[in-house]
């Protein structure tokens, strides 16, 4: 299991099928880094208690508003122009790589919040994923294939 949100989100992003995923969930209004947040606090069996969910929202939602998504979105602006400018694809790639920072540095934002959550939790476990996702969401296959890989992940890493 990794210890830290970081690599767990690399390791399940690169598994088959994850990154169209979350770019579907991301459509749907998904905040991506919660949602990889959601897998990691599942493997860790940390309980879903509403005060968390909350706390965790009230970080990712203002990063995302005023981070992430205006990179995103210049990304986004200059990829038809970028194609036949190569100064142009040179800067989408920068602020494409800022944009990978900024949610780096979420995550990390997120971990932190919940390091003094206990895992191991020997209680009946919520879902996660069914609390930070949105509405929308919920029972859309993009979600169902984020939660497959991630029980394929955590079967990998336990050794099963």
């Amino acid at each position: 299991m990794h210890t830290d949100l970081w690599n767990h989100a690399l390791a399940l992003y690169a598994r088959p099928g994850v990154e169209a995923a979350c770019l579907d969930l991301q459509t749907l209004g998904g905040d991506v880094c919660l949602l990889l947040c959601a897998t990691w606090l599942q493997a860790r069996g940390v309980a879903v208690r509403d005060g968390r969910v909350t706390a965790l929202r009230e970080i990712a939602e203002p990063w995302q508003r005023d981070v992430v998504n205006p990179l995103r979105s210049l990304r986004q602006q200059w990829r038809s122009a970028a194609q036949g400018d190569a100064q142009l694809a040179a800067l989408r790639e920068q602020v494409k790589g800022l944009e990978l920072q900024a949610e780096k540095a979420l995550l990390e934002r997120l971990q932190e919040r919940s390091r003094q959550w206990p895992a191991g939790a020997h209680e009946p476990m919520d879902d996660w994923l069914d609390r930070l996702a949105p509405d929308q969401a919920r029972h859309h296959d993009a979600l169902v294939e984020l939660r497959v890989a991630a029980a394929a992940l955590q079967d990998a890493e336990d050794g099963a």
